[in-house]
């Protein structure tokens, strides 16, 4: 719809140009929380989590339940930020992960590799930190299962550093997003488009054992729910005849 004669936009161009306000609320959410003070005398420049270069990060549904972790070596804000959101990421573009499913985030950041020359050192580590986080997100998981298509290789154990995590859905956008029937409703939608990636493509194994973590995830959530009004139908079964 074009803009009005006298220049002045409409409601349309309005609108469009308006991001859907549980966008807004997530990025502010995510912002407040990546820019949560970090000090560190080494590198004074750097004062917030989420500058750092070097990290691992996990995702949680509104279950608490481990859904994603995923290494870095940009900046944190950056990779996180176009996870939730719906940039362009191959486990977004993949259906992987829905970045509607996301409820709390955490992350490590890795503040001793801020400038180091040694790529190899910074990445070695980065795969061992993340193959641990992996291994405890699968351990917290009731499906014992992650959404990741690609587990971490085997990596000798570390001693995990400092985390920090924190809910980046506000409550308006949890009454939005966070209903079971909605979020039913979003997982089957995903479930279907990762078959149908599946279907179209040549694909590793991987990401079929995420079809089936998926496909789990929505059967727990659907039988969750129907549990709920199963019980609400045999209390009402249960009051004498004429009550309320």
């Amino acid at each position: 719809m074009p803009k009005k004669d006298d220049g002045k936009l409409t409601p349309y161009d309005i609108a469009t140009r308006e991001p859907p306000f549980e966008t807004k609320e997530l990025r502010k959410s995510l912002r407040s929380f990546l820019n949560t003070p970090h000090r560190d005398p080494d590198h004074p420049n750097i004062r917030r989590i989420g500058g750092y270069k070097y990290g691992v990060y996990a995702f949680y549904d509104y279950d608490g339940e481990p859904i994603y972790v995923g290494q870095t070596r940009e900046l944190l804000s950056g990779r996180i930020g176009r996870h939730l959101t719906n940039q362009r990421t191959d486990a977004v573009a993949m259906n992987v992960l829905d970045p509607y499913e996301v409820y709390t985030v955490e992350i490590w950041p890795l503040p001793q590799f801020e400038g180091t020359k040694d790529n190899k050192a910074a990445a070695e580590y980065l795969d061992r930190l993340e193959y641990a986080v992996y291994q405890i997100l699968l351990s917290n998981s009731k499906f014992e299962a992650v959404l990741n298509e690609k587990a971490p290789p085997p990596a000798r154990q570390l001693s995990l550093p400092k985390s920090y995590r924190a809910c980046v859905v506000t409550n308006d956008v949890r009454e939005m997003r966070g209903h079971p029937d909605t979020r039913i409703a979003r997982r089957a939608s995903t479930l279907a488009r990762l078959a149908q990636v599946i279907s179209e493509r040549d694909v590793q194994p991987g990401l079929r054992r995420t079809l089936v973590t998926q496909a789990r995830r929505l059967q727990t959530l659907a039988e969750e729910r129907y549990k709920h009004f199963e019980r609400e139908a045999e209390a009402a079964d249960a009051k004498p005849d004429g009550e309320d």
